[in-house]
């Protein structure tokens, strides 16, 4: 079944306008993640700030662990559209913050708000899907959202490349500004139209506010202690660290998460996992072949935009093998597509021997892993979703696409400070 076909479709009268709003929503993000992967070199090299190279992206990272949350809570209570709203006002403030940033922690605290902000974005486009889309279209939706990096994939890393190295990283930060007004102008007002079903309201989201900052502080304590070690300070901040994380993720997590119980539980953990080893090579193949290889930001971009739009392809492709066998093939595209990122991921982990035709082939086949394990998992999630639900499963996708990514990137960062400080003799 064609995905533009009338009688099924995104694009169809029925389904148009927020199809159109949700991928344009997406695309803005997706373009700002792309182009600072390109340009984080750039910023710490240029802030002197090359030992909290990892902070640009867990910041990110890990304030969208508090925007998920309190965010998917609040949708289920009073609708996407005023918390859309704030979502979007709040990462335009730390795109200016970015923008403007004289040091590295004020770069790092412009990320978290970016994150904040467009982890609520995406759990409110991602309850926008489960509320407004029967099962048969979901795959295709998430997987158009996929072909909404196709833009920013091909053009956003090469073009932040090239803005860096001519001009200032700085202009990549005011150039994503144009975008988010376009996505707000023609995303807004579809939001307001949701409804949300009537359910009796719950007493937790207070609760999830405190939880989501509290696993937010300790997990960032946790990452700050890792990269002091083995000083004792660094190990009393790891073990304080590990000790507020353990009670918000029992509280926030679907129950079975750590044990892999079948269904939503074991979902969430396995996306977590999977898009964590993804996000992880994304943010430091960069760094590695312009440090290591010597190759231009440009250029290293557009080897990590290989990947991308291998993702783009198979999110569209996968929307129509969905539809031919009825959902029934869910699990076992799951199961190809982390094995495909491990391929791809295993033929990039050498950097001092990777040349760039292994480097694009390694990209490309993790892309087609990742295209088909994260889209399909998205579809899968929804399914469990049950009346009154939607935010709580959105933000769990969210969850999944925050919080493992965000520590793994940290404890990278940790790792390539040391070593980096170490070679120099510091």
């Amino acid at each position: 079944m064609n995905i533009l076909s009338s009688a099924q479709s995104i694009f169809g009268p029925r389904y148009l306008a927020l199809s159109i709003g949700i991928i344009l929503a997406a695309m803005t993000i997706g373009f700002e993640g792309l182009a600072v992967t390109t340009v984080a070199p750039a910023i710490a090299g240029d802030l002197q700030g090359l030992h909290l190279f990892g902070w640009i992206f867990s910041a990110y990272l890990l304030a969208q662990i508090v925007g998920t949350l309190v965010i998917g809570r609040q949708i289920d209570r009073s609708g996407p559209a005023l918390l859309f709203t704030i979502a979007i006002l709040l990462f335009a403030i730390g795109l200016i913050v970015a923008a403007v940033a004289t040091n590295m922690y004020v770069l790092i605290g412009s990320r978290a708000l970016q994150g904040f902000g467009a982890g609520a974005m995406y759990t409110c486009i991602y309850t926008a899907i489960s509320l407004s889309y029967p099962d048969e279209l979901r795959a295709k939706i998430l997987g158009a959202l996929g072909t909404a990096y196709v833009l920013p994939s091909m053009l956003g890393p090469y073009v932040a490349g090239v803005i860096a190295q001519q001009w200032s990283w700085r202009f990549v930060f005011w150039g994503v500004l144009p975008f988010l007004l376009l996505a707000v102008i023609l995303s807004l007002p579809v939001f307001r139209k949701l409804k949300i079903p009537r359910v009796q309201a719950s007493n937790e989201a207070g609760g999830v506010v405190g939880l989501s900052v509290l696993l937010a502080i300790g997990t960032g304590l946790f990452l700050s202690g890792l990269g002091m070690l083995p000083k004792a300070l660094g190990i009393v901040l790891l073990v304080i660290g590990l000790a507020l994380m353990i009670q918000p993720l029992r509280k926030l997590l679907p129950s079975g998460t750590f044990t892999f119980r079948s269904g939503l539980s074991s979902l969430i953990a396995s996306r977590g996992l999977f898009f964590a080893a993804y996000v992880c090579t994304q943010n430091f193949l960069v760094l590695a072949l312009t440090n290591t290889k010597g190759l231009s930001a440009d250029s290293a971009g557009l080897i990590v935009a290989s990947a991308a739009l291998s993702w783009c392809i198979v999110a569209i492709l996968q929307a129509r093998w969905d539809a031919a066998d009825q959902g029934r093939g869910r699990n076992k595209r799951i199961i190809a597509g982390i094995l495909l990122m491990i391929l791809g991921i295993a033929i990039m982990v050498w950097v001092p021997a990777l040349n760039i035709v292994l480097a694009v082939i390694g990209e490309i086949i993790a892309g087609i892993g990742i295209g088909l394990a994260h889209t399909i998992s998205g579809t899968l999630a929804f399914s469990f979703s049950k009346e009154g639900e939607s935010g709580q499963v959105s933000g769990s996708l969210q969850f999944a696409d925050s919080f493992t990514p965000g520590v793994a990137v940290g404890i990278g960062g940790d790792v390539h400070g040391e070593w980096n400080y170490s070679s120099y003799g510091v």
